[in-house]
């Protein structure tokens, strides 16, 4: 089975070492065009791309889906299937209904539950237990298609994003293989997706990351560690933006901020970044709304 991948970030990347290290044909990759990243702003290469060219698998990036030329790039492939993991744009149909076997996605929530570009965020943001990943059958909707195979894991009450990102994305390679074994041999079912219980989610927009001191000790806390370790919650301290990583709930239902950063400065543990505030003005909020672990 003549598999073609498209996908962009770490979290693809570990689907394409699981198809890689399974043996599977990956005849090609797809991947976002080279973007400039750091403040030198140099061309930088997606996980994807980097991973695929070590392994010499041809790489291609074409700046849309939607045209001819990717039409023809795409017949020139000729896959029996596409595997689409975090890549980035939306495909239109021709493309969808082109490989014998069709368009399979991995998708880090249980769906129809967090449908969209931030699921893992969602899902810690708004205090969930469980979460996991599910494979569909792609159709033009936004995570929409038929659902092949589920698995849940619990999240860690002081999980992050960034750790559940990491296990999400191996336990979405491990489903990924399972799900075209079961493709490859005529067993895989398809389950259509129940419009109760669906809900989609937005990337979470900068301006949406400064902390609100009047939720819940535990809203905050799950904000914190939901948009850890980016873009980070933040707030401001005497005009400076204060960004904040790991924090815990104290048995009194005060957030303790465990990790910070302040603008400009680097990222530190919040006893380290407390001493070294000694003989500089203190914000009042500093000691009312919440505390710093030492």
């Amino acid at each position: 089975m003549k598999i073609l991948f498209m996908g962009t970030p770490e979290f693809a990347k570990i689907s394409l070492e699981y198809l890689v290290e399974n043996n599977f044909n990956v005849s090609g990759v797809i991947t976002q065009p080279d973007k400039p990243a750091g403040r030198k702003m140099i061309l930088s290469l997606s996980p994807v791309k980097e991973y695929a060219l070590q392994e010499n698998i041809p790489v291609y990036q074409p700046i849309t889906s939607k045209d001819e030329n990717f039409f023809d790039l795409l017949k020139n492939i000729n896959p029996d299937i596409i595997v689409v993991v975090a890549y980035g744009n939306i495909l239109p149909k021709n493309v969808i209904d082109y490989p014998k076997y069709g368009c399979i996605n991995v998708h880090a929530s249980l769906l129809p539950k967090y449908r969209g570009a931030a699921p893992i965020n969602a899902a810690i943001i708004n205090g969930e237990k469980i979460t996991g990943i599910t494979t569909i059958f792609m159709n033009e909707g936004i995570d929409t298609g038929d659902m092949i195979l589920k698995e849940s894991t619990e999240i860690g009450e002081n999980e992050t994003f960034g750790e559940l990102h990491d296990r999400l994305a191996q336990i979405g390679g491990k489903v990924l293989i399972n799900t075209l074994e079961q493709i490859q041999n005529g067993t895989a079912k398809r389950e259509k997706q129940p419009d109760n219980g669906a809900s989609y989610v937005k990337k979470t927009d900068n301006d949406a990351c400064e902390i609100d001191w009047n939720l819940s000790a535990k809203e905050i806390h799950d904000k914190i560690r939901g948009l850890s370790p980016s873009p980070a919650a933040f707030m401001y301290l005497n005009g400076k933006k204060l960004k904040i990583y790991k924090s815990k709930i104290s048995g009194d239902g005060i957030v303790e901020l465990l990790e910070v950063q302040l603008e400009g400065g680097r990222r530190m543990n919040a006893g380290d970044f407390i001493n070294g505030r000694k003989n500089e003005k203190r914000d009042d909020r500093e000691g009312s709304l919440f505390k710093f672990s030492r």
